[in-house]
């Protein structure tokens, strides 16, 4: 991760406003895994690279960490 990124998540990570952000990534996240369900194959490759997005998302932001001083 760049070092001007990482210190401008570090900062955010203040911010309550921010992690309410991630709480709604969160969620799309798992909304589009209940997509899965019924996909046809093409679907679920699509689908499947929505879900590694939103999952590297949350994990440059640290989520584990907004969850605990925020959840």
């Amino acid at each position: 991760m760049d070092l001007d990124l990482e210190s401008a998540l570090q900062g955010l990570a203040h911010h309550e406003s921010f992690a309410l952000f991630m709480f709604t990534i969160r969620s799309i996240r798992e909304e589009t895994i209940a997509e899965m369900q019924g996909a046809s194959t093409d679907e679920i490759q699509q689908i499947s690279g929505k879900i590694l997005a939103l999952d590297d998302i949350l994990q440059m932001v640290n989520m584990e960490e907004l969850q605990r001083r925020f959840g």
